[in-house]
């Protein structure tokens, strides 16, 4: 009578799964070990770091090799894990770095607006105040979005309801590829070809150091990639259905896209609009290339051919020779930045949301 072979046996097949859930735990134990040697390290400046990271790799190579699934598992929480880590500690350090400026002036720094024999802003009598670079910011970002929200809604609708699909896939990734340009380009181009025009125009006959509206114009021009991608995506994303209901009630294409399409997806693109916000308030090389560092209020200051200087663009400028409550001072730009896009990203996300729940795309 033929025998099983001992390691067919249910006993030995359960062995062997031990075996490998061990050398799975213990690799995975060793390699947190490891990576908690590389965050430490790192935290301290230790010259061992390198070690522990060579060890994490190799840990991960051999993982890789004889347990595959776990580790791609492992990795992939690792990753994620990472992320928050890091975005945890930006807004620690971003917060403890502001601390002593909001300690000594609170609440004058963001909204006193009466200058003093100092000024608002004067390094030499550590004075700050960042109402100018508010109101500069405020400003350039509506004549961003001023430029980009019609343009882009505009240009939105015409991919997704009006071109045809040859010039639909030759347009969309050329406005992709706007977004890519660098931001430097765009606020050199500006400086050179509008802010020109602009200071030797006679019409105009604007200083030659930069004003808020070619900030906001340029601005505007680099935020329409955005708009455009966020709110074409948002037309597209109507169910055909709603449409084919219309046009089979007698409407044209044109009452179609206005009746149906854009109410229907004016959730995603309001989201789109104020992702541009949130990209035209970040935006800092462009507007430190054309505004000068001028850290008082325009005057008058509803003025947008006058000159000052916006959150980010300060900090560009100033934050190479900054120390002690000069650099703080610039922390504290940094976080009323954080703050600023913090809520459009989360207004936009509940924007999406609810426009998901009215179209049904949750069930």
């Amino acid at each position: 009578m033929p025998t099983i072979p001992e390691q067919w046996l249910p006993g030995s097949l359960g062995d062997r799964t031990t075996d490998t859930d061990r050398s799975a735990l213990v690799a995975g134990a060793i390699g947190a070990l490891t990576l908690a040697g590389v965050a430490v390290g790192f935290l301290v400046q230790s010259s061992l770091t390198a070690v522990f990271l060579l060890g994490f790799l190799v840990v991960v190579g051999f993982g890789w090799y004889a347990h595959q699934a776990e580790t791609a598992k492992a990795l992939t929480f690792l990753a994620t894990a990472f992320t928050v880590a890091v975005m945890g500690l930006i807004i620690v350090f971003l917060f403890r770095e502001a601390w002593p400026v909001f300690e000594l002036m609170g609440l004058d720094l963001i909204t006193r607006i009466n200058p003093g024999e100092a000024g608002l802003w004067d390094t030499a009598s550590s004075v700050y105040s960042l109402t100018p670079m508010i109101w500069g910011t405020v400003v350039t970002t509506i004549l961003a979005m001023a430029i980009a929200g019609p343009l882009g809604i505009a240009s939105a609708v015409f991919l997704a309801e009006i071109a045809p699909g040859w010039l639909r896939d030759i347009v969309k990734p050329g406005v992709e590829i706007l977004a890519g340009i660098p931001s430097i380009v765009y606020g050199w181009l500006g400086f050179i070809v509008i802010n020109g025009y602009f200071s030797r125009s006679d019409t105009f006959d604007l200083a030659s150091n930069g004003s808020l509206v070619v900030a906001g114009m340029v601005i505007g021009l680099m935020a329409l990639p955005t708009v455009v991608s966020v709110a074409e995506d948002a037309l597209t994303s109507i169910p055909e259905s709603m449409k084919s209901g219309s046009l089979a009630l007698g409407s044209t294409e044109w009452q179609t896209t206005m009746g149906i399409t854009i109410p229907a997806a004016f959730s995603g693109v309001s989201a789109a609009v104020l992702l541009g916000v949130g990209r035209a308030v970040g935006e800092t090389m462009a507007a430190t290339v054309i505004l000068a560092n001028v850290t008082e209020f325009p005057g008058p200051l509803f003025d947008a051919f006058d000159n000052t200087i916006t959150l980010t663009s300060v900090i560009a400028n100033q934050y190479g020779v900054a120390q002690g409550l000069h650099l703080s001072a610039l922390f504290g730009a940094g976080v009323v930045l954080f703050v600023t896009v913090l809520f459009l990203s989360i207004g936009s996300q509940l924007i999406e949301e609810r426009m998901e729940r009215n179209l049904g795309g949750n069930q």
